[in-house]
């Protein structure tokens, strides 16, 4: 199995593990992270409420592992298409 074959592969893991949803009643349906993201910002979030780092920098750290994750989602899923094309 190619270097390549094998991440692509547990890139799909990783997309069916974003793929579970919620629905909570006044935000509708909202996609839920695999519990180690979610014990990532739950960290960020106690040492923001000690005070260990200030809020905004809590705030701008879990923005951007966000945006990373869909970024990467997103790249995996065109990849994945490109080669189901091919």
């Amino acid at each position: 199995m190619s270097t390549l074959t094998r991440n692509l592969n547990g890139s799909r893991e990783m997309m069916k593990t974003y793929c579970r949803r919620m629905e909570i009643p006044v935000l509708g349906e909202v996609a839920v992270p695999p519990p180690d993201k979610l014990a990532y910002y739950a960290g960020l979030g106690v040492l923001a409420a000690l005070q260990v780092i200030e809020w905004p920098l809590a705030l701008v750290v879990t923005a951007g592992h966000l945006l990373a994750d869909q970024h990467y989602s997103g790249l995996v899923k065109g990849v994945g298409e490109a080669l189901e094309s091919a």
